[in-house]
C-alpha cells in the first residue's frame, strides 16, 4: 500500500471518523456497490470496497484488536503497513507512515494528542447496560448508547447519525476522534427486506446496508460543515453466514465471517 497517507500528518490537521458496519460481509457489500445500490458510499469511495481479513470473528474480539491498532488486514500476500499502532517490540507492520502511540490503545493515544474521543454505540457490547457492555465504551472520553441505536430499532442508523451530528456540532473547534458502531446490519435485519419476511437472509442483510447508505448524508454533511477535513475509515468488524456449507451467524471460522470490506478517504470541509 505505497499510496497510504501519512497518518502522522493526518492526525495533526484532521478530524477522524472510524465507523464499523457491524456484521457486514465483503461479498454483500461489493455486490451492492457494483449494482449501484449504495450510491452514497460510492460518492465518497468511488474505487469501492477493499477485501480484507478481520482480526476477530465477533464484535468484542474484533474491536479490541481495532482499538489496539489492528484494523482489518488487506487480503494480499505482502505485509501491509498499518495506519495506527500501539508501540510494541517486533511489529512487522509498523511503517514510516504509521502513527504510533505509547498508550495501550489508540483511543487513549488520540486523547493524549488533544483529540476529543467520542463513541456512539450500537450492538450490545457498547450498550453500557452491563459490566461487559461498558468495557469498550470506557476507552472514550464520552460515550453514548440508547435503545434506539440498537439492533431492534429499524431506524437505528438514522438515530445514531443524528446523535453524531449533534456531537459534531457541539465539538466544533475541537479536533475529534469519532467512533460509531452501526448496528443495523447485525441480526435481526429481516425488517429491511419485506414486511412479510420474518427470517434474516443475505437479501435482508444487503437491504440493511442499503438502508445505512440512505442515511449516510446526515453524518457526512455534519462532518463536512466543520472547520477541518475528516479522515474517514469505514469497515466491518466481521461477516455473517447465512447457511453457506451449513453455517449460520458468526464467531465461526468461515470465509463469510472472516472476509470484510474496508475503505478510507478524506472528506473535505465545505468551502
Amino acid at each position: 500500500m505505497d499510496g497510504m497517507l501519512n497518518m502522522k500528518e493526518i492526525a495533526r490537521d484532521m478530524n477522524i471518523l472510524f465507523m464499523t458496519l457491524d456484521s457486514l460481509r465483503y461479498d454483500a457489500a461489493a455486490s451492492l456497490f457494483l449494482e449501484n445500490r449504495t450510491p452514497n458510499f460510492r460518492r465518497y469511495m468511488p474505487e469501492g470496497w477493499q477485501r480484507c481479513s478481520t482480526p476477530g470473528s465477533f464484535t468484542y474480539a474484533a474491536h479490541h484488536a481495532f482499538f489496539a491498532g489492528f484494523l482489518p488486514t488487506p487480503a494480499t500476500p505482502e505485509k501491509t503497513p498499518r495506519m495506527f499502532a500501539a508501540r510494541f517490540a517486533g511489529s512487522e507492520t509498523t511503517g514510516e507512515k504509521t502513527l504510533v502511540f505509547e498508550t495501550a490503545d489508540i483511543v487513549s493515544g488520540f486523547a493524549e494528542q488533544g483529540f476529543k474521543t467520542v463513541c456512539i454505540g450500537g450492538v450490545g457490547f457498547f450498550n453500557k447496560q452491563t459490566a461487559l457492555g461498558c468495557v469498550l465504551p470506557s476507552l472514550f472520553q464520552e460515550s453514548y448508547w440508547d435503545r434506539s441505536y440498537g439492533v431492534t430499532d429499524p431506524a437505528s442508523t438514522r438515530n445514531q447519525f443524528e446523535k453524531a451530528a449533534t456531537v459534531i456540532s457541539e465539538c466544533a473547534g475541537q479536533q475529534l476522534f469519532l467512533f460509531i458502531n452501526v448496528s443495523a446490519i447485525h441480526q435481526p435485519n429481516y425488517f429491511y427486506h419485506t414486511n412479510e419476511q420474518t427470517t434474516d437472509t443475505i437479501a435482508s442483510h444487503q437491504a440493511a446496508l442499503a438502508y445505512v447508505d440512505s442515511q449516510l448524508p446526515i453524518l457526512m454533511d455534519a462532518l463536512a460543515s466543520q472547520d477541518r477535513d475528516t479522515f474517514c475509515i469505514i469497515c466491518s468488524d466481521h461477516g455473517t453466514a447465512y447457511g453457506e456449507e451449513g453455517y449460520y451467524g458468526h464467531r465461526i471460522g468461515h470465509p463469510s465471517v472472516w472476509e470484510v470490506p474496508m475503505a478510507s478517504f478524506v472528506l473535505k470541509k465545505k468551502a
